[in-house]
């Protein structure tokens, strides 16, 4: 069982950074494949991107490629994802999750955080 649990949304302007963090519960963190989705009011769950266990590899959606960076420190149980040249379509709750494979698909992560809002002003 993970836990997961996201902070660093807010309401900043286009153009501006934020740093998503999310911490996880237990000792097994340093197993999962993580990644971070995102959903719009009115549109379904989106990938935004995902991490391998190690950090060695990274995978991202085409709208956010070279905008924003997943990184992650198995040391501190965190995965975090840095956002910068927002723009108003990033607005959005942006969710955490843990899984085994390695995947943009939400249907295969086992584990969720509660999302954090991100509302990008024009």
């Amino acid at each position: 069982q993970v836990q997961l649990v996201e902070s660093g949304g807010g309401l900043v302007q286009a153009g501006d950074s934020l740093r998503l963090s999310c911490a996880a519960s237990g000792r097994t963190f340093s197993t999962y494949v993580m990644g971070w989705f995102r959903q719009a009011p009115g549109k379904e769950r989106e990938f935004v991107a995902c991490i391998m266990r190690s950090g060695g590899g990274t995978y991202y959606a085409d709208s956010v490629k070279g905008r924003f960076t997943i990184s992650r420190d198995n040391a501190k149980n965190t995965v975090y994802l840095q956002m910068n040249s927002l723009k108003p379509e990033d607005t959005a709750v942006y969710y955490c999750a843990a899984g085994q494979g390695w995947t943009a698909v939400a249907g295969r992560y086992d584990y969720w955080g509660q999302g954090t809002q991100v509302t990008v002003s024009s």
